[in-house]
């Protein structure tokens, strides 16, 4: 069963990742440590694709390095 954009964004934030805006239904994620920002796009009661899940859990993965 894929994860919310809700359950996405409250994962990035717990990280740290500070939500930076966007347009319309995206929106930037950054972290002090990292230089990449992610993106996240879709309402927030939508599923999550798994390119999403992906790249969220791959962007904590390397703020714990």
């Amino acid at each position: 069963m894929p994860k919310k954009i809700r359950e996405l964004i409250s994962e990035l934030e717990k990280a740290g990742f500070i939500n930076r805006g966007g347009k319309g239904s995206h929106r930037n994620f950054v972290h002090r440590v990292i230089l990449k920002s992610v993106v996240i796009s879709g309402k927030a009661g939508d599923d999550a694709k798994k390119y999403q899940e992906r790249a969220v859990e791959a962007a904590i993965n390397e703020v714990k390095k």
